[in-house]
Parts: C-alpha cells; structure tokens; sequence
C-alpha cells in the first residue's frame, strides 16, 4: 500500500500526462479531464477512507444500540450492517424515539467523520479546487446517508469553505452503469438503442441493460437502466474469482437473449466499472482487495475475457472499456455538471471510492439535475 507522499506523487505524474481516448483506465475521457482516483491517503490512523464506510456507520450504530438493548431493541436482532435501507428511513421518521436518537448520535458521527475525510481530501493539490462532491455507493440513497452528506456538508462549510456536496442522482444500483455511457465518444452508439454495462463491488455484481434514449437526451442525461441483473456475491461461501466471473457472463447472457427478444439494437461494446487502479492494458494494478479471489494477478485480465466471452454483439466485434468503479459512478452525473468546472465523487460503500474531475467544456450553463 501506499502512503500518502507515494500516492501523491503517483498522481502528480498522471495527471501531466496527455493521454488518448479509447483506453482502459485513461485519464482523458469524452467530455473531461480525470484529475485523480483512487486515493489511498492514510494518516496515523491508518487509511482515511475507512472512516467513511458503510461499515464505519454499522460499527456506529451497533454502539448506539447497545444501550437501547436492556430494554429491547427496535431495530431487532440482526446486526447493524443488514438492515435495509428501508428500515432505517421507518425509524428514523416514525419509530419509537429511542430508535431515532441512535439513529441521530450515529448519523452525527458519522457526518463529522465524513467531514474528517473531505478535509483531508481537499488539502491534496488535485481536489482543492472542487466546487461540488457527488456522494455516491448505498449511503447515497437512504435519508439516513441523505442527511448525512448534508450535515458533513455544514461542518466542512463552517470553515469559510463554499462547497456544494450532493448525493448522486441516480440509485445506487444503476449509476455505474449509466457512467459507462461516457466512457467513450457518443458518436460510436449511434444506430443503437443500449448498451451493457458491468458494476462489479465488494458484495455484489450488477449487470445491466442500458437503454441510451438519445431522442430525448443527446448528451446521456435521459438513458436509464432498462433491465437489470444482480447478484449478491458477498452472500457466497467460498466463491473465487473465475466462479465470480461465470456469474458475470451469466447476467450479461440473459441481458443478450432480453435484447434480442425485444428488439433493442445493442451496440458491441461492454463498459465496465471494477475496483482499484486500472492500467491502461485492462489489469488491475492495486484496489481489488475486497473482490473474491486475486483480480491483481498480471496474468488476469477482465476486458479481455469478457471479449473471449462475446467475441461479437450483433454481428460486429464487441470492444470492452474498463475503469475504475468510482470513476464510472461520478461519470453518470457528467450531464448535470456543465454548470461547474471542478468537481468530485466520493463513493461509500464497501469500500470508500474517489474520483475528481475537470470538465472541458462547461459553457452551456446546464444545471445540476433536481
């Protein structure tokens, strides 16, 4: 692992460098410049990110359950880290006041840990100027993440700063696959009604069936998940890499046969959104930990067993683009960040994602989806 000298040094390199389009991992995309991702920054503490975890806030809430147990616990037996979403907006909103008190105590600290982490964020030279962070992963979606993000918002802003922070606008479960759609220039979709895309996490793999709808948006800000496939690998016992990866074609197999019962024209191209640093060969250089089996290996190479997989869609060679999986997540809210320059996306799930981003061109004025 590296520490925080190393990493920053890493990419100061990267992010001087001209690079093409049309390449895994690559640095310059369509429509902007991709500062930084992947940030491993530690302290004393360790690795700030953790902090800043889904895991981080099930550990929080298990200390405010505790004392609530004597008397019976009404968030029930399971432990913290499987309640649903569900549950815990019910609580927060309507459940008896001792349930919503440890939901407040956990939401406050964890906020001033999320507050924490962006301080540290904010100080490194490639996201000092971000005028808006995206929060995404699965404490995006629940008011319990919502408020939050926006409470983590209130204490980094009282230090003079004007930082607009947001959770991303799409479910958690499609953002990473409607990204994939700016992964390449939109020019080579045309003729075509969707795309496939890939989010493979630490507990779950998602495939999906991404419809473009171009007449309705050109730029993507209309494309929506027509169908999707999950599979909840973390649920797996003894699960390894190359069972993972025939779960994966699996889905997109069944997406195949939907699309061409329905008539949806797919284009060949798979985007792909993966954990940890992506060379621009399709290996996984660092990041993958949290993945079943070993995804570092330099033998092992996704993009091009997914093309073995489906050497042609529709007739014509399939071309497969991967990146990392936060990168692709920030990407899905290219169309709603014309109105800025400089903007970031923190990803909280699993594990705790990072992307920053410098647009090419904002000079349409668009706003922010509402």
């Amino acid at each position: 692992m590296h520490t925080q000298s190393d990493e920053m040094q890493v990419v100061a390199e990267e992010t001087t460098e001209i690079t093409p389009l049309l390449r895994h991992g690559a640095l310059q995309l369509p429509s902007l410049r991709l500062d930084a991702y992947n940030l491993e920054l530690k302290d004393s503490s360790g690795f700030v990110g953790d902090r800043a975890s889904k895991s981080s806030f099930a550990e929080l809430l298990d200390k405010w359950r505790k004392p609530l147990g004597r008397r019976g616990d009404p968030f029930g037996r399971g432990a913290s880290e499987v309640i649903s979403r569900k549950k815990l907006d019910a609580l927060l909103a309507d459940g008896p006041p001792g349930a919503a008190a440890a939901l407040a105590a956990s939401i406050e600290e964890f906020a001033q840990q999320l507050a924490g982490v962006i301080r540290i964020f904010l100080k490194q030279k490639c996201w000092r100027e971000a005028q808006r962070i995206v929060v995404g992963g699965g404490m995006s979606a629940p008011r319990v993440g919502k408020i939050a993000i926006a409470r983590a918002c209130l204490i980094v802003n009282a230090e003079d700063r004007d930082l607009e922070m947001v959770p991303i606008d799409y479910d958690p479960d499609e953002a990473a696959l409607i990204g994939a759609t700016h992964l390449v220039p939109a020019w080579l979709f045309n003729g075509y009604d969707a795309i496939l895309a890939v989010d493979i996490g630490g507990t779950n793999i998602r495939a999906g069936l991404v419809e473009l709808r171009v007449k309705n948006g050109g730029d993507f800000s209309k494309a929506r998940v027509k169908r999707l496939g999950r599979w909840r690998h973390g649920e797996e016992k003894n699960l390894n890499r190359e069972d993972a990866l025939e779960g994966l074609i699996e889905i997109l197999e069944s997406l195949i046969r939907y699309a061409k019962k329905n008539d949806v024209k797919l284009a060949p191209f798979i985007g792909v959104g993966c954990p940890g640093k992506i060379n621009e060969d399709g290996t996984i250089a660092r990041g993958a930990q949290n993945l079943p089996g070993n995804w570092e290996r330099k033998d092992f190479n996704l993009p091009a067993r997914l093309r073995e997989a489906f050497p042609e869609i529709g007739g014509h060679e399939t071309a497969v683009m991967m990146h990392n999986d936060a990168v692709v997540q920030g990407l899905s809210q290219v169309p709603f960040m014309t109105d800025v320059t400089h903007w970031g996306v923190l990803t909280i799930g699993t594990g705790f994602g990072n992307a920053c981003f410098t647009n090419r061109n904002n000079s349409n004025g668009k706003k922010k989806k509402s």
